[in-house]
């Protein structure tokens, strides 16, 4: 093989070398005794402040006195990986006043050496781009050698995770306030891994080895594959399950989005148990505004929007489906999603289009192809699967988005007249919404094709109209054709809710530096809330209740996260064991692990991985799987109870738990029993571990608590026994 055609050489944390190569060649090395895996060179997708007073870190911008802000010092001095496309080092999230000196551990630069490169200081302490991948598989996409941030993306998930306190931050106005980062006194880093919001598969690999080398501590990850791997057998050929793999044998937290493909099932990706795969919820901000119908009781329909500009606040405009509105030889489906180059001029002017959700075409550029054809304002209007859930965007001209419901009632006043009006007002902000969190429609969902023995995502964090630092490079809209531009922008995406679980880690880093990841990612899971703020359990988009396919373990809490109590425990070989009882070849594990572990002759289960959920796939007749928990507070009694779910009998042994000293460990065993006569065909859910039993939607469940007095944490049990 040609040395030349070797790009990158994985030297410092991951053996291994990328290399343009025949598929043959390809396939000779796979077939070598000594290798691992090879990884075909595939496309990743980006998964594109009110959020931490909503998660009671703060109250009216006072921080509260159980803040785990104060209890994690801010993140002093934890270090914040980001992989994503660059960032904007002149954002006031990144400034690194009052800072102490760089912590001496830390190996990392800024060697960018373009005339508009991304210098260094105490709070940007590492600046790093990588695109060799990309250069030879789509050299169109890298807009220069620098680290800056051209997209925004990267600039808004890290100031998310650990950008400083800013204050009068906004967007075009809307969202006014202090713009606050999760760990606002961690120290941050950005790996540029992504160009046009694409991410080659040896750029990510690259970065995940950077980033560990450099001594990070918490490597945040806001993209994935589009899909979920097809089979198990390919999942050591994926670079966010190799790199973070890698990144938790070195004692670093990764977090991952879970992907926008929802609300289907079977779409979660980043699924790797070594890795905290996030959720998007919403937080109890809106931003309304009315479309006011000309009919005779002038009917409200309530939509959202960022829109600035507005109409004439007393004039009636015309009003026209889009899909009547298209031009000749375009189709009906295409028109109605407003594509560009779609609507006709002659059918458009002066009028405010109604435009479907969907159809591939982003929410923003369908405003652009309506004013493009000379209209004044848009109506963005769910369909049936979209149901209620909607997003505020800052659109290029007056408009707002609608749910399902208010379509309905739209369609049926414009087919009840040949002459159809109205006027959209403007936009305000408005906090304490009821019924939040739910959960985002876009946000992808469970069960895990490739891994049904882990339930994920783990948990869920905001995710929707997140407000956070951005580039100057490009408009917030994210359309070339718009000069706006904003220090802030309001966006979403499981790629908003990552960072949030990101800045959380950081934070229990620097409270519980003798914590593992796992017993973070515990910590996180188990002290998770699954109701709303009205007290009922959290909604999915379309009102039903959310099962724990779409949220996880539930809502990040992160105060509660800080003093667990109990956490369930892994470590590398806990992954190395599993990947064993996946069927992978004991030399290739033994390799991964740099010779370090050999699979045991019987490997553990898959479902026996002490994970902080328990997933049952194949429920025949009666199955135990057995946890093992550490105490990381004072001696305590713990006491299991329980409510088995109908058609599901369980049992707890042992049922009491009596600890004497923190990092004392237990184990306990969990039985379940099938009774398919009473029981559909299918997964139940129940939670496991909470002083009280509580029901999620879709199916029965029960909770099995092991409380002390004053603590209470709750894990989730996923039975199939579809396969009975």
């Amino acid at each position: 093989m040609a040395q030349k055609s070797i790009f990158y050489s994985y030297t410092k944390n991951i053996n291994g070398f990328a290399a343009h190569l025949e598929e043959e060649v390809a396939n000779q090395i796979a077939k070598h005794p000594e290798v691992v895996t090879v990884l075909e060179s595939k496309m990743l997708k980006l998964h594109t402040t009110r959020s931490w007073d909503f998660m009671d870190l703060e109250r009216d911008g006072q921080i509260l006195p159980d803040s785990i802000w104060k209890h994690g010092k801010f993140g002093q001095d934890v270090i914040i990986a980001n992989l994503d496309s660059g960032v904007w080092p002149e954002s006031m999230s990144f400034t690194d006043e009052g800072m102490s000196e760089v912590p001496k551990r830390w190996k990392g630069s800024c060697p960018d050496s373009a005339k508009y490169g991304v210098p260094c200081n105490k709070k940007l302490i590492g600046a790093k781009f990588f695109n060799q991948d990309m250069l030879l598989t789509n050299p169109a996409a890298v807009d220069g050698n620098w680290t800056r941030d051209t997209e925004g993306h990267g600039t808004h998930t890290l100031s998310t995770a650990g950008g400083r306190f800013v204050p009068r931050a906004n967007l075009f106005g809307y969202a006014n306030g202090t713009a606050k980062g999760g760990a606002p006194g961690a120290r941050v880093a950005a790996y540029k891994v992504c160009w046009s919001s694409e991410c080659a598969a040896a750029d990510v690999l690259a970065g995940f080895e950077a980033a560990i080398h450099d001594g990070s501590d918490v490597i945040s990850v806001s993209f994935g594959q589009d899909a979920p791997l097809a089979d198990a057998s390919t999942f050591l050929q994926e670079p966010v399950t190799l790199g973070s793999l890698h990144a938790a044998a070195h004692g670093a937290a990764v977090v991952c989005s879970a992907g926008n493909a929802g609300p289907y099932d079977d779409t979660v990706v980043n699924a790797a148990p070594w890795v905290t795969t996030v959720a998007a919820s919403t937080v109890d901000r809106d931003f309304p505004n009315d479309v006011t119908l000309g009919n005779s009781a002038r009917m409200k329909l309530k939509g959202m929007s960022l829109e600035s500009s507005t109409l004439r606040a007393n004039a009636l405009y015309p009003v026209v489906e889009a899909r009547r509105a298209g031009r000749a030889n375009v189709s009906t489906y295409d028109a109605a999603t407003c594509a560009a180059g779609t609507l006709d001029p002659a059918k458009v002017k002066g009028r405010i289009v109604v435009c479907v959700r969907g159809g591939q075409v982003s929410r923003v550029a369908k405003g652009v192809e309506v004013s493009n054809a000379g209209g004044v304002g848009m109506i963005l209007a769910n369909d049936r699967m979209d149901g209620d859930d909607i997003v505020a965007d800052p659109h290029v001209l007056p408009a707002t988005m609608i749910t399902y419901t208010e379509a309905v009632s739209l369609y049926g006043y414009m087919s009840s007249t040949p002459n159809p009006v109205a006027n959209i007002s403007p936009s305000k902000t408005e906090v304490g919404v009821k019924n939040s969190p739910s959960v985002a429609a876009f946000s992808s969902r469970g069960p895990s094709g490739t891994l049904p023995y882990l339930l994920k995502p783990d948990i869920a964090a905001p995710g929707v109209d997140i407000l956070a630092a951005f580039t100057e490079y490009v408009s917030p809209a994210e359309v070339a054709s718009d000069a706006r531009r904003s220090d802030y922008a309001i966006l979403s995406g499981t790629s908003m809710a990552c960072p949030h679980v990101s800045g959380v880690m950081a934070l229990l880093r620097a409270a519980r530096p003798e914590w593992s990841p796992a017993a973070m990612r515990s910590a996180v899971m188990t002290t998770a809330r699954t109701q709303d703020n009205t007290g009922v359990p959290m909604r999915d988009h379309d009102g039903t209740e959310a099962t724990a396919f779409a949220h996880g373990a539930g809502n990040v809490h992160p105060n509660r996260a800080v003093d667990p109590g109990l956490v369930y425990d892994a470590g590398p070989d806990d992954y190395y064991t599993f990947l064993c009882a996946m069927g992978f070849a004991t030399g290739d594990v033994s390799r991964l692990s740099a010779g370090k572990f050999a699979c045991p002759a019987r490997p553990a289960a898959m479902e026996d991985l002490n994970y902080p959920s328990i997933v049952v796939p194949a429920l025949r007749g009666t199955q135990t799987v057995t946890r093992r928990l550490k105490n990381v507070g004072r001696p305590a009694q713990y006491r299991a109870s329980w409510r088995p779910p109908f058609g599901i009998t369980m049992d707890v042994d042992p049922k009491v738990l009596d600890f004497a000293k923190p990092g004392e460990e237990k184990e306990f065993k969990v039985t379940v029993t099938s009774n398919k006569d009473k029981l559909g065909m299918g997964y139940v859910s129940e939670g496991s571990s909470g002083p009280t039993g509580r029901t999620t939607s879709g199916a029965p469940s029960s909770s099995t608590p092991w409380p002390d007095r004053q603590r209470e944490w709750c894990s989730y049990i996923v039975v199939d026994e579809s396969l009975e």
